[in-house]
Parts: structure tokens; sequence; C-alpha cells
């Protein structure tokens, strides 16, 4: 951790409120009505889960998997490890793989890789947010809350070292 750091809001708890309930009516409407199955992302897309899942006013079950590609630093390894898998049996669902950020893509493309040939009835992604000045590859969102700038983001579960995870917005971590 920083000796010093700041942080600056980038993205207030409203705008993330609102956002998602924007983001909810979308996936409906895509849905027609259909279940559909979230798949959050660990550690980092909790709280988007949560949020979404909440406002998605069809029947949606919830599953995780956790992955790990940063290894405790700013920067990704670019190695993706799968840490924990699902429990839940995705072939012929509409499965939604919910994200907190798509910053690379590596994790991303990775995933969407390994899932679908788990014969999935649709499989497509929520992110909060993107980055797309940081892409290495170039994985489909289909629904993106926020593109930001490339700067390191953290709260609303995005973290540096375990911290900020808490915060109710999201902000730039500043060090000094």
């Amino acid at each position: 951790m920083p000796q010093t750091s700041t942080l600056s809001i980038l993205i207030s708890t409203e705008q993330i409120r609102a956002r998602t309930a924007e983001m909810a009516r979308q996936i409906e409407a895509d849905l027609a009505g259909e279940p559909v199955l979230l798949l959050g992302v660990l550690n980092g897309a909790v709280h988007f889960l949560s949020d979404l899942s909440r406002e998605i006013n069809s029947d949606s079950l919830l599953d995780f998997l956790q992955t790990s590609s940063y290894h405790g630093g700013k920067s990704s390894s670019g190695v993706v490890q799968i840490r924990k898998d699902l429990d839940i049996n995705i072939e012929g669902k509409n499965v939604i793989i919910v994200e907190d950020i798509v910053d690379t893509g590596i994790t991303l493309s990775h995933l969407r890789e390994l899932l679908s040939t788990r014969k999935p009835k649709s499989l497509k992604v929520a992110a909060l947010l993107s980055k797309k000045g940081s892409r290495k590859v170039h994985p489909e969102v289909e629904y993106i809350g926020f593109e930001i700038p490339n700067e390191f983001v953290v709260g609303y579960g995005l973290d540096y070292e375990d911290r900020f995870r808490n915060l109710p917005y999201i902000a730039i971590l500043h060090e000094e």
C-alpha cells in the first residue's frame, strides 16, 4: 500500500444506482421474461451483482466463480486462474457473466471461451465498468455501465490490496 494515497470520486453512488436500474431494464427486455442465471465474478462483482439482481424483475438464479489475474498488484499478470468454479450446471440456461470491470479483457475472454463450452442457451456479459483504453483483447460486452478512463479505480467492490471494496462509489486512487 502506498504511504499516502488520496481518492477522487469518479462515479457517485446515485449514478451507479441509476445505471444499474437501466441495465436491469435492458436485460429484462432482451430476455423477454425468460429466467436468467447471473454469474458473479468474485470478489469484485459482489456489490454490483447484488444490486443488479434486485433490480431484475424476472426469475433469476445466482452463482459465483472466482478468477485471479492480478496477484496483488495494480496490473494484470496476463495469467488467468480459476480459483472457484460454478456450482450450477449452465447447460441450456440464459447466462450473464457479471463483472465489476473489464480492463485488459483477458479474464473475460477466457471466461467466455470456457463457459461457452458448457452449452448455455445464451451467454452475455454485464460489466459495471469498462476501460477500452487498456484492452489487450476485445471480448464482447453486451451491457456496460460506464466507460472510464485508463485509471486505477477502487470502491463498490473494486479493491487495492483488499482495501476500499466497501466504498459506495467508484473513485480514482492517486498515489503520492
